[in-house]
C-alpha cells in the first residue's frame, strides 16, 4: 500500500472515528428523552410488568375466537416439543396449562395440530411483546393539571412574552452605551455589571420579596415583569460583545448623513443583530418557561396566574404514584420551548459564535 492509499486509510478512520464517538454522545445525551417519552405512552400496568422491555408494549396473547378464552403467549424452543422434529427453532405459542416440568402449548398458526406437551417450565420461557402505546395519557394530564393545561399554557406565554419585550429594550439600551460610547467610569461600571452575575439570586430574595409585599404587588404579575425592563447583567453583556464586532465606520457613515445616536441603534446596529438578538430571546424564553422559583413564590396565592411550572410541580405532586401521567404532562410543557430551539438553531448558535469573536 503506498503512502496516498494508507494516508487516505487514516483519514477514513479518523472521520469514522469521530462519528462513532459523536453518535455515541448523541444517544447517551437523548436516552433520557428517549425513556420519557417511552414511559409517557406506557399504562401503569406496563411499568410494573418485570422483565418489560424499555418502549411501550404488553405481553403478546391469543384469543380463541371458538372458546373465547384469552390465552398467554410464550416463546417456545420446538426441539422440546412433542412430534416436532427440532428443525423450526423457536415459535410463539400459546399456553393451554402451565407446569413446572412439562407445559401444554397450542400453535395460532396451526390450531388443526391441536394441544401438544413440550418439555420446559414456563416460567423459564421468555414472553413475546407486542408494540401498545398508551396516547390517553396524554389526555389525562391535559384534563388534570391544576388550572387546566390551556389556562396555565397561556399564562405561562403571557410571563414570557411580556418579559421578552422587556429584556430586549432594556438590554439592548444598555449593551449600546456600553459599546458605542465613552463616559467617566464606563469600564469600571461595567465591571460592577457583570459582577452581579456572581452574586447568589437567593441574597435578595427576602429583601426583595419584603418591598413587593409592602407596595402590594405580591399576588400579581408585577413583581416578575417589571424587572424585566431594568435589564440584567448575561444579556447585556451578550449584546454588547455582538455591538463591539460592528464596525464604528458604519455608524461614522451615518452620523454624516445625519443620523442622530437613536437612529444609528434603530437603522443600522438593530438591523444586523438579529442573529444575538434571537439568541437572547431563546434564552429568555426557556428561562422563562422553566422559571419555577419566581412565580412560586410571588403567584402562590393568586392560582389563576400559576404557569406551566408551578402548575405541574402540584400535578406531580397529586399523580406522583403514576409516573406516566407526569412525563406526559412534562413533554406537553417542553413543546413549544423545544419547537422554538428547533425553528430558531441557526440564528442561535450565529449569534453564540459572534459574541465570543472580538474584531
Amino acid at each position: 500500500m503506498n503512502r496516498k492509499a494508507w494516508r487516505n486509510v487514516r483519514l477514513t478512520m479518523k472521520s469514522l472515528t469521530i462519528t462513532i464517538f459523536t453518535l455515541a454522545i448523541l444517544f447517551i445525551f437523548l436516552s433520557p428523552f428517549a425513556f420519557m417519552v417511552f414511559t409517557s405512552l406506557k399504562t401503569q400496568d406496563q411499568i410494573s410488568i418485570i422483565g418489560a422491555p424499555i418502549w411501550p408494549a404488553r405481553p403478546a396473547i391469543y384469543e380463541n375466537e371458538e372458546t373465547g378464552q384469552t390465552l398467554e403467549m410464550f416463546t417456545v424452543p420446538m426441539s422440546e416439543c412433542e412430534g416436532s422434529d427440532g428443525e423450526r427453532g423457536n415459535q410463539n405459542l400459546a399456553i393451554i396449562r402451565k407446569g413446572l416440568r412439562e407445559s401444554t402449548f397450542i400453535d395460532p398458526d396451526e390450531l388443526e395440530r391441536g394441544e401438544f406437551i413440550c418439555a420446559v417450565s414456563w416460567r423459564n420461557l421468555k414472553r413475546p411483546w407486542q408494540f401498545s402505546p398508551t396516547w390517553d395519557n396524554y389526555k389525562r394530564a391535559w384534563e388534570s393539571i391544576p388550572g387546566t393545561f390551556p389556562r396555565v399554557i397561556g399564562n405561562t406565554t403571557f410571563y414570557a412574552l411580556s418579559t421578552l419585550v422587556g429584556t430586549l429594550i432594556s438590554c439592548t439600551l444598555v449593551a449600546y452605551g456600553f459599546s458605542r460610547f465613552r463616559f467617566p467610569g464606563r469600564d469600571f461600571l461595567f465591571v460592577v455589571l457583570i459582577s452581579t452575575i456572581f452574586l447568589p439570586a437567593f441574597v435578595t430574595v427576602i429583601p426583595t420579596y419584603t418591598f413587593f409585599q409592602r407596595i402590594g404587588w405580591v399576588g400579581t404579575w408585577l413583581p416578575l415583569i417589571v424587572p424585566a425592563y431594568f435589564a440584567n447583567a448575561y444579556n447585556v453583556f451578550l449584546i454588547r460583545q455582538y455591538f463591539m464586532t460592528l464596525p464604528r465606520e458604519l455608524d461614522e457613515a451615518a452620523m454624516i448623513d445625519g443620523a442622530n445616536p437613536w437612529q444609528i441603534l434603530w437603522l443600522v446596529i438593530i438591523p444586523q443583530s438579529y442573529p444575538v438578538l434571537l439568541a437572547v430571546t431563546v434564552f429568555h424564553i426557556v428561562f422563562a418557561w422553566n422559571d419555577f422559583f419566581g412565580p412560586l413564590i410571588y403567584l402562590s396565592t393568586a392560582r389563576q396566574h400559576w404557569p406551566i411550572s408551578v402548575a405541574l410541580q402540584t400535578f406531580n405532586g397529586i399523580y406522583g404514584q403514576q409516573p406516566q401521567l407526569i412525563q406526559a404532562g412534562s413533554l406537553m410543557a417542553m413543546i413549544a420551548p423545544l419547537i422554538l430551539f428547533v425553528l430558531a438553531q441557526r440564528f442561535f448558535v450565529q449569534g453564540i459564535v459572534i459574541t465570543g469573536v472580538e474584531k
